[in-house]
């Protein structure tokens, strides 16, 4: 029997996971054209067929569902060989998994809730979808909602409300998701009520804001993201059906190592300073899901 290259089933992880060879790209650095050779391969060399190919994407046959399973293990097996290995040189890593605009604000503000000789390493996975705390994807997920599984822990930091931004009130065009990408709620809010009216579209959230700071459109934003361009104005009031808990959610049975014990506590002063709760002046605390 043909022996597969390990890296193939991590590269179909991604495309699984993303459900498009353009979010996988994303994800691993890798061309869409070198993806989609590699999980022709990788269908041949296991004699299945792993992929549906449509207008939606890569989406996993019966038998990709069942190698995902497989592939997952295979991952968090490889996430406790390098957390294994950072404790060797360094403080341990925590992945902490957020959308680009909490992701980006997380890393800006760095210096303000970690130093060097902290009890953990930051690793950032920007993700606009909830990744798998219980396979270990991620040890620590930034949502906009309260865990319900009984798995899992959850320490409410805050509200986050969006609004519209652009360059001026001038500016009446809107500026949305590609369709393959309107899955935030933002994104099919904008497709929703302004789809007849979208002057220019992006599959990636840093470029819809590129355009509306040139000018091309209006886009809808955080408001803790589009408050601090200073290209931009807010248009709109709040969005109320945008409104949302954030929650930082970990697995029951990690929140006491002390790496993600430090990192928990580290993240929860960044984002409660950044949108203080209305409820509660004082730091939040892990709840059951």
């Amino acid at each position: 029997m043909q022996i597969t290259d390990w890296t193939d089933f991590g590269l179909f992880t991604a495309v699984a996971r993303n459900g498009s060879l353009a979010g996988a790209a994303r994800e691993t650095g890798l061309s869409q054209a070198t993806l989609s050779r590699r999980m022709t391969a990788l269908e041949q060399r296991t004699r299945r067929r792993l992929f549906v190919h449509g207008a939606s994407g890569y989406t996993p046959t019966a038998e990709g569902r069942a190698l995902l399973e497989r592939a997952k293990k295979m991952e968090a097996a490889a996430r406790d060989i390098a957390h294994w290995s950072a404790e060797q040189s360094g403080a341990p890593r925590v992945r902490v998994s957020a959308g680009t605009w909490t992701s980006e604000y997380l890393a800006r503000t760095l210096p303000d809730y970690w130093t060097p000789d902290a009890k953990w390493t930051p690793e950032f996975v920007s993700c606009n979808r909830d990744m798998d705390i219980e396979r270990r994807e991620v040890d620590i997920g930034v949502r906009n909602r309260r865990p319900t599984h009984p798995w899992l822990a959850g320490r409410r930091t805050g509200t986050v409300t969006h609004a519209a931004y652009a360059t001026s009130d001038a500016v009446i065009g809107w500026i949305g998701p590609s369709d393959d990408t309107a899955t935030l709620p933002s994104e099919a809010w904008t497709v929703t009520h302004h789809g007849d009216n979208m002057v220019a579209v992006s599959n990636e959230p840093q470029i819809r804001m590129a355009l509306a700071r040139g000018g091309a459109g209006r886009v809808v934003l955080p408001t803790f993201a589009g408050d601090a361009v200073p290209d931009l104005v807010r248009v709109s009031g709040l969005i109320d059906a945008l409104t949302s808990e954030e929650w930082l959610v970990c697995h029951q049975d990690t929140r006491h190592d002390p790496a993600i014990r430090a990192a928990l506590d580290a993240l929860a002063r960044a984002l409660v300073r950044r949108a203080p709760l209305q409820d509660n002046a004082q730091s939040p605390t892990l709840t059951v899901g």
